[in-house]
């Protein structure tokens, strides 16, 4: 199997070893744009839609060659393809992607920019990455696409910001326009669309451990932000790694730890909290990041897939964490909170037995007291941190 980038300029950019392929191959796969692209009409065969590349590998054994846009190897084809081939099954022969065309056109720096495959996500993808002065390419499905995510951008206090739309990078048919955010002329481009923004306006999420509050729906049941901060702490989130939130409550310790980079399994037992992550998950951009489970630990944990770290919010007994700890690799770090004393009690003589931290911490408020102020004590809370 050979896989093709190609660009709007068809035929004449492909290199002779692409032309080679197309010319042998039996059947050749792409969107009906990419093989109008490439002069192919009989041994074509469109991409179904929903897209499904187990049709492709029916071709098994046989000269075919499947077209993509650019490079198919950045939010392309290519990695879908070539996850469930053998090595020595395919060939691949890129060409520039969007992001890089887009790049060139703008004068940015390719390195310093992010780019992002909105096609087929929600625009809620972008929130952790907005910032002052960040540049952003994003491939959006069309001209109305673009529109929307003005709209989007607008509405979230981002309308001061710059907007490219970039269409048919590299041919004939080439179109670039600048806008302002909450200015946006409209794009009228029924083929995919690039989205370049430099970032200006509001204020983006901030990148420390404990954030506000005000940010989640919660019904009560959170982490509070300074606790949260040192149990964030002692779960050293990693980029790449899963953790294992059990009692998630409102998920802001999935949350966060997401935005460093990770994965994170919420496991909730009532319904309308597990509701109230799937709703901050999303409004954070981090609903791909974050599997919610409705169910009670430790029966729901058996079939999960191992965690790197563990955070027990509450409801830990000598039972449930038999079972977590029988269950999760050397190594695996694992955060548990106490409010109660029979918690607290238990933590304490795990502690001794297991070793790790042990630390107790009260927090107080200013909160008026007639005239004057005074502090106010929030419940102390017993933290225990060891590693498997």
């Amino acid at each position: 199997m050979t896989i093709i980038g190609i660009g709007e300029d068809g035929l004449a950019g492909l290199s002779d070893a692409s032309r080679k392929a197309l010319r042998e191959a039996e059947t050749v796969f792409g969107g009906e744009r990419h093989l109008a692209l490439a002069g192919i009409t009989d041994r074509g065969r469109a991409w179904p839609v929903p897209f499904d590349a187990d049709i492709v590998l029916e071709c098994r054994g046989r000269p075919t060659a499947v077209l993509a846009s650019g490079d198919p190897f950045w939010h392309g084809v290519g990695g879908s393809l070539v996850g469930k081939l053998q090595a020595g099954e395919w060939v691949a022969h890129s060409a520039p992607s969007t992001f890089s065309l887009a790049a060139a056109r703008l004068g940015w720096r390719l390195e310093n920019v992010i780019c992002l495959g909105l096609h087929a996500a929600p625009f809620e993808r972008l929130l952790p990455h907005l910032a002052r002065g960040a540049r952003i390419i994003c491939l959006v499905r069309d001209g109305n696409a673009a529109s929307d995510l003005a709209r989007w951008l607008t509405e979230r206090g981002w309308g001061q910001s710059s907007v490219w739309t970039l269409s048919a990078l590299g041919g004939p048919r080439e179109s670039i326009k600048q806008h302002c955010a909450d200015n946006f002329a409209g794009a009228s481009s029924d083929s995919p669309v690039a989205v370049a923004l430099e970032a200006a306006g509001a204020q983006g999420i901030a990148r420390s451990s404990g954030l506000p509050e005000a940010l989640f729906v919660h019904d009560g049941q959170l982490t509070k932000r300074p606790i949260r901060t040192l149990a964030l702490s002692a779960l050293a989130p990693r980029p790449g790694e899963r953790l294992w939130d059990i009692g998630a409550g409102s998920g802001s310790i999935s949350i966060e730890w997401a935005l460093c980079g990770g994965t994170a399994i919420a496991v909730e037992a009532r319904g309308e909290r597990a509701a109230n992550i799937r709703s901050n998950a999303a409004s954070f951009g981090l609903a791909h990041r974050i599997t919610v489970i409705e169910g009670t630990a430790p029966g729901i944990l058996s079939d999960l897939e191992g965690p790197d770290a563990v955070f027990i919010g509450g409801g830990l007994d000598a039972d449930m964490f038999d079972a977590i700890w029988s269950r999760i690799a050397p190594g695996t770090r694992l955060v548990a909170h106490a409010v109660t004393l029979e918690t607290e009690a238990l933590l304490a003589d795990l502690h001794q037995r297991l070793g790790g931290e042990l630390m107790r911490v009260e927090i107080a408020h200013a909160e008026p007291l007639g005239r004057y102020r005074s502090w106010k004590a929030a419940r102390p809370i017993v933290q225990w941190s060891a590693v498997r």
